[in-house]
């Protein structure tokens, strides 16, 4: 029977254990967008997970939307990260990127002078960012024309060149959380004509061309993906959350990426939330490679999961801020540090490195 703890090999890459540090955006970024020394140490202490998801990381100065997140489009970035990865792989761990792209989630003071947030559609968005001044309500966006997604694409291309030569064993496309790509899939949001809205095969082309971008640059094996079918983050469900997810992963699935990573229920809240229904075991049904799950799993759910063929890796968010050691204690059966809630954005190492692990 496979359990939690045992090796896998995912795409190109091999993973000591079925355990998965989910992307955290922690604000900690130094000047420059830049990863500082307290990062490389934040990642080396939890380099004990099969594989670690970074933080997510803009591909561009315009597709930030958060104050001091690093970033992966300049030199100065890159070799920045490269002091992460090399810590991390000083431990024997694997570490991938998320490439990010906000879309509408983002504040003009957060963006190059005179730029505004782009996205699949020019409506505001009902939320907020975190900027110099604390949380406040985003910036109205402009609908992205289609003579720039082209561009766009490149930025994404250039972003994961960038992660591989930071050291990065691959990256993560981040299709999740109702970003940018995500406001492309999404009906609620784009209510755009063309080549990229109107139908589920058009509202699906931006996804599919950035996979294929990232993937023929740096190849299949090490770029996976990220999507959350049912999440309301900053936006509403798709009309048809199954039809459009299970086109996703249909087109998907030939391609030959790392691995697929789904978000179950609400992102940091209900797995199953109350009439909602969706049926993420027929997306796996669909999908032939590596599956990994995410959202509210403990110990006891996390081994059911993986023993039962139901996923093949499962990550855990909040658990691995508080618990850097949280594959021994998973192990073990030992009890999780409790999380600083109020350290999880900004500030110095405390909530952030100063985490104890257990002695012996």
């Amino acid at each position: 029977m496979t359990t939690l703890f045992d090796p896998i090999q995912m795409g190109d890459i091999a993973l000591a254990n079925r355990i998965v540090m989910a992307p955290l955006t922690r604000n900690r970024a130094i000047e420059g967008n830049k990863p500082g020394p307290l990062t490389v140490e934040y990642y080396r202490q939890r380099a004990t997970a099969g594989l670690i998801v970074a933080e997510a990381s803009p591909i561009s100065p315009t597709a930030q939307g958060y104050l001091d997140t690093p970033g992966i489009w300049s030199a100065e970035q890159v070799t920045a990260w490269q002091a992460v990865t090399k810590a991390v792989h000083a431990e024997g761990g694997k570490i991938v990127l998320q490439l990010w792209h906000v879309g509408r989630i983002s504040h003009t003071s957060l963006l190059p002078a005179g730029e505004v947030p782009v996205s699949s559609t020019d409506k505001v968005a009902d939320a907020s960012t975190f900027t110099s001044e604390g949380f406040i309500p985003v910036s109205k966006p402009r609908a992205l024309r289609d003579d720039e997604i082209p561009a766009l694409i490149e930025d994404y291309r250039k972003a994961a060149r960038n992660a591989i030569a930071a050291g990065f064993d691959g990256v993560e496309i981040h299709a999740a959380n109702t970003y940018l790509i995500e406001q492309f899939l999404r009906d609620s949001v784009n209510d755009r004509s063309g080549p990229y809205g109107g139908s589920i095969e058009n509202r699906t082309r931006l996804l599919l061309e950035v996979t294929r971008a990232v993937a023929g640059e740096i190849g299949a094996g090490r770029t996976g993906i990220r999507l959350s079918p049912m999440t309301t983050f900053t936006a509403p469900l798709d009309s048809n959350p199954q039809a459009l997810y299970g086109y996703v992963v249909e087109q998907l699935a030939p391609l030959g990426l790392a691995y697929l990573h789904v978000i179950e229920g609400e992102t940091g809240g209900t797995r199953t939330p109350e009439g909602k229904p969706f049926d993420y075991a027929a997306l796996h049904r669909a999908y032939p490679g590596v599956w990994m799950l995410n959202n509210g799993y403990d110990r006891d759910l996390a081994l059911q999961t993986v023993a039962d063929g139901k996923a093949d890796l499962i990550a855990f968010g909040r658990p691995f801020i508080s618990t850097p050691d949280l594959v021994r204690r998973l192990r073990d059966g030992a009890p999780l540090n409790e999380l600083r809630a109020d350290k999880l954005y900004g500030g110095g190492a405390e909530g952030y490195t100063d985490y104890p692990t257990l002695a012996g």
